[in-house]
């Protein structure tokens, strides 16, 4: 198995490899508790050096795509769309910026976040 491919592609062949051999959690609620143990070790390794918190994140990370595959979602794919949808949003908040208060006005957010919210809404409207 090549390590240098895309790391969520390889944490999803890893991972398959390992239920392969019987070495996997027995349901999606035991994934979902190491995922909370994930992130409150996250959650504290914040307080502690960059390179703790950056193995922790690789931990929740790598968990997520564990959960993904004990769920039937496709990892890699599921970010693509996420990617895209967020994508498709935004461009609409770029394109009302221009009637956002100015940057530091304490309302900017409010109005982008408004923005972002009608645009999730027509977006599912079709």
């Amino acid at each position: 198995m090549r390590m240098d491919d895309e790391p969520l592609r390889v944490a999803l062949r890893v991972q398959q490899q390992a239920a392969e051999l019987g070495f996997d959690w027995p349901d999606v609620a035991a994934v979902w508790g190491k995922l909370d143990e994930e992130w409150r070790e996250l959650a504290e390794a914040r307080h502690q050096s960059p390179q703790r918190c950056a193995e922790e994140w690789g931990d929740v990370l790598f968990t997520v795509v564990n959960l993904a595959r004990h769920l039937g979602v496709e990892p890699v794919s599921a970010l693509q769309a996420a990617n895209t949808r967020f994508a498709v949003r935004f461009a609409a908040v770029e394109a009302a910026a221009s009637t956002f208060p100015p940057v530091g006005d304490p309302g900017r957010l409010a109005a982008m976040e408004a923005c972002w919210q009608q645009a999730k809404r027509d977006l599912k409207a079709g």
